[in-house]
């Protein structure tokens, strides 16, 4: 029998699902996609390191050494003050928590907005939820992504969130992510944007405890016509924690959506990002910051694909890079034959702070239409000595010169979040950071 890649965590994940098969597959529909997911992993592996999409991430090799894959079932006692301190000071939201991996209603809001409602994904599941066997999978599709399959094996928890058409959610859905193990964390998010519907929604990943461990997140979601959607990745994990992150949406007619992806911290981590604009009129907005340190590596992976004419997107990721840590950037943007009038753009900008820390970064643009304003591009270098003389010469220090020009660099990104508490939080890390 041929070895794959990660081929002992396949063997686990396959013994896990048969020791939990009554649980995962209650749902005959979601049955059927766990096991089309169960045999790509099993006759495909995960990524090898000759992997292209993998090439400068060997997440495999990672997990491999780190993370056990057994199956969990001791109970781990979070206090509420471990939970309050993990999320963002001053930010008033409905706040879903989730504790390694299971749904935990005394640390929760109810959604209390009119024309949202949340379910459990487990909920959902065991009561043959509609919203649940529509998107399950539906819009990441496991035989495209190794981890995309692993995550919809095994997933039986998350949030199900769909808001009504033309309404209005005036405070974001703060979906927040606590872990304490040293195995595996699989959840699957599935969001339904109503038509003209507005809301925001967050998502934050966090480790307690210095054990490494490895949480695979899906989020699918689909924006319905004259929809406008923001969506917040915050990933500021401990230094032992691995991460991935796949965030699959799709845009009818005059939708907008929004994604503001900010790394902060973590040991590996891959954020996976595929909007599809399948209607004429949509807006797209992409936005990212990895701000790295220590040996974090962050690898942002995007795909933006105009399917129909008269669409935008906009797409502008920036990396400070220090120490020793190495960040990824791979931008794909896809302009269809029908998708006349398109315009799309992507800026990719990065600073290294040492000769140890690096980056990689890969922007690619297909067009198949005639009649189309495209650009994409991406600078590498370092703080302009020049400026960082001016600003010694007039007395102020080195370090505090060196956060100014930083600063300076991440702010049209920074401006970009809108919501202050966060803008708040992000901005006192590069302060702590860049002032030690």
């Amino acid at each position: 029998m041929k070895k794959f890649a990660g081929q002992s965590i396949i063997d686990k994940l396959s013994e896990r699902f048969e020791a939990s098969k009554p649980q995962l597959t209650s749902n005959t529909t979601i049955a059927e996609v766990r096991k089309k997911a169960l045999n790509h992993l099993v006759e495909n592996g995960l990524p090898h390191p000759k992997a292209e999409e993998y090439k400068f991430t060997n997440l495999t090799r990672a997990l491999e050494k780190n993370i056990n894959f057994e199956l969990e079932t001791e109970t781990v006692s979070v206090s509420k003050e471990d939970v309050e301190k993990l999320r963002i000071k001053g930010l008033d939201a409905y706040y879903l928590t989730y504790i390694n991996g299971e749904f935990s209603a005394d640390f929760s809001d109810e959604v209390a907005a009119e024309g949202a409602t949340f379910t459990p994904l487990s909920t959902a599941i065991a009561g043959d939820n509609a919203l649940a066997s529509k998107y399950f999978d539906k819009l990441s599709k496991s035989t495209e992504d190794a981890f995309v399959a692993m995550n919809s094996v095994l997933a039986s928890e998350g949030a199900v969130i769909e808001v009504k058409a033309n309404t209005v959610i005036e405070k974001p859905i703060f979906i927040q992510h606590i872990n304490t193990r040293s195995s595996d964390v699989q959840v699957k998010n599935l969001i339904e944007i109503g038509t003209n519907a507005q809301v925001t929604v967050i998502e934050k990943v966090d480790t307690l405890g210095a054990e490494p461990g490895f949480s695979n997140v899906v989020n699918e979601i689909g924006v319905a016509a004259g929809a406008n959607t923001k969506f917040y990745k915050i990933e500021n994990d401990t230094p032992t924690s691995y991460h991935i992150s796949n965030i699959h949406v799709t845009q009818a007619k005059d939708s907008r959506f929004t994604s503001n992806t900010i790394a902060l911290d973590g040991a590996m981590v891959r954020n996976n990002l595929d909007i599809k604009l399948e209607g004429e009129g949509c807006e797209a907005y992409m936005n990212g910051l990895y701000l790295l340190h220590g040996k974090t590596h962050v690898d942002n992976h995007t795909t933006v694909d105009h399917t129909m004419p008269n669409a935008y997107s906009n797409e502008l990721y920036k990396g400070i890079m220090d120490e020793k840590s190495r960040g990824v950037f791979n931008g794909k943007i896809f302009v269809r034959k029908d998708a006349q009038k398109t315009n799309a753009f992507q800026s990719n900008k990065n600073i290294l702070l040492t000769d140890d820390a690096t980056v990689n970064t890969k922007p690619q643009l297909e067009i198949w239409a005639d009649d189309v304003k495209c650009s994409h591009g991406c600078t590498t270098g370092q703080l302009d000595k020049d400026a960082l003389f001016y600003l010694m010469a007039r007395g102020i220090r080195k370090d505090r010169a060196m956060a100014m020009l930083l600063h300076a660099f991440a702010s049209d990104v920074i401006e970009n979040l809108e919501i202050e508490p966060i803008q708040a939080y992000v901005e006192a890390i590069i302060t702590s950071r860049l002032e030690k």
